[in-house]
């Protein structure tokens, strides 16, 4: 019994070693105000559903600010030139 002891602990360990690790995302919207304050409650996908959810409270709902922040940066990026060679007038 000892040695299939061991064979499950290695296989136990090497699977918890291969598992990929969650992804962070950041929602699109958050609801804000009333007790959430700033930012606030970060986890919805539409702002239908973050208004949904702020409905018959003091709170309402805004563009999550990690992720305005993020857009603002890659619209600010400069685009790459295209070579001259391949500009078509």
């Amino acid at each position: 019994m000892p040695k299939i002891d061991a064979v499950l602990l290695a296989a136990a360990a090497i699977l918890t070693l291969a598992a990929a690790p969650a992804s962070a995302r950041d929602f699109p919207y958050c609801l804000q105000g009333g007790d959430w304050g700033y930012p606030g409650n970060c986890q919805f996908d539409s702002y239908e559903q973050c208004m949904t959810t702020a409905s018959g409270t003091r709170a309402g709902c805004d563009i999550n600010p990690v992720v305005a922040f993020r857009r603002r940066q890659q619209d600010q990026q400069p685009q790459p030139r295209t070579p001259q060679s391949q500009r078509r007038y």
